[in-house]
């Protein structure tokens, strides 16, 4: 899907909610969005290797990522324009834009070829993207057919909060409503068909007593 074929609604929407609060993203979402850094050091990217991140935002997560598999290749996709801006910039700033490409596509429905020059990947990943994604379901089924063979899928996002107190759950989904943020209940059992439907291999955890979810998918191809 091209840039000019975007859902207009959701990627207007998007650069709606975050045309200034891109600039105080990385800086508010480090005491919330928790198991990123965990999910990056569990990439295990092999030398060499190509990485895509799906929803990849400010650009936080693509470039520590760059920071720790200093041999590998990133790429970088959003809907939104205001985001893919700042995450620009700060690729930059940091001296990686001869190694992390950006480009705006839609996570659901992408040419990796077109956008990248480059169909597969060995490592995808998701960072509380899905939960803010219309059509989630299909970001997942996009994301295990740009595997290469051999690579895997990463995925953290907000849980179910089965194991904290109610009052909190209601407080955080409160929260989340306001950024169009709402966690997925299904996720597990999406993921286990998907993996089912692929041959993939499925890896799943809970974090912080619920709070967050994080899988990963081997291509059984």
């Amino acid at each position: 899907m091209s840039t000019t074929e975007l859902p207009a609604s959701h990627a207007e929407l998007m650069d709606g909610v975050y045309r200034w609060q891109r600039h105080i993203y990385d800086l508010t979402r480090k005491y919330y969005l928790l198991g990123r850094d965990r999910l990056i050091a569990g990439l295990d990217v092999p030398p060499g290797g190509t990485v895509l991140e799906l929803g990849c935002g400010t650009g936080r997560n693509i470039i520590l990522a760059a920071r720790a598999y200093p041999n590998a290749r990133f790429f970088g996709l959003d809907i939104s324009a205001e985001m893919l801006e700042t995450a620009g910039t700060a690729v930059a700033r940091e001296g990686l834009s001869a190694k992390v490409s950006l480009a705006r596509g839609d996570a659901t429905d992408f040419d990796a070829k077109t956008l990248f020059r480059t169909e597969r990947f060995d490592r995808v990943f998701v960072s509380y993207s899905l939960s803010m994604i219309p059509g989630w379901e299909k970001t997942v089924s996009a994301a295990l057919a740009a595997l290469a063979p051999g690579g895997s899928l990463h995925i953290v996002d907000f849980g179910q909060q089965e194991g904290l107190p109610r009052w909190f759950r209601a407080l955080l989904r409160g929260w989340l409503r306001k950024f169009h943020v709402t966690p997925r209940a299904t996720l597990r059992n999406v993921l286990d068909s998907e993996s089912q439907r692929t041959g993939a291999t499925f890896r799943f955890r809970t974090l912080y007593r619920g709070y967050a979810w994080l899988a990963v998918l081997g291509s059984g191809k």
